[in-house]
């Protein structure tokens, strides 16, 4: 597993998410803020075990 930090698309927090280093290529899952509860969608790549790249963003419909 892998911490990732980012900053929540809806309420702007500074959130940890974890992902599972695993697999191996392209994941897409969709996680809770901590702090607001809304899901946002992270999709990233995996390599050897290393998170490579990632991308999240909200999801449609959830926006305030």
């Amino acid at each position: 597993m892998e911490e990732l930090n980012l900053t929540c698309p809806y309420c702007r927090q500074a959130i940890t998410i974890l992902l599972d280093t695993g697999v191996f290529g392209y994941t897409e899952i969709v996680d809770d803020c901590e702090v607001c509860c809304r899901p946002i969608e992270v999709s990233y790549n995996v390599e050897d075990g290393i998170v490579t790249t990632f991308n999240y963003n909200l999801i449609e419909g959830n926006e305030f």
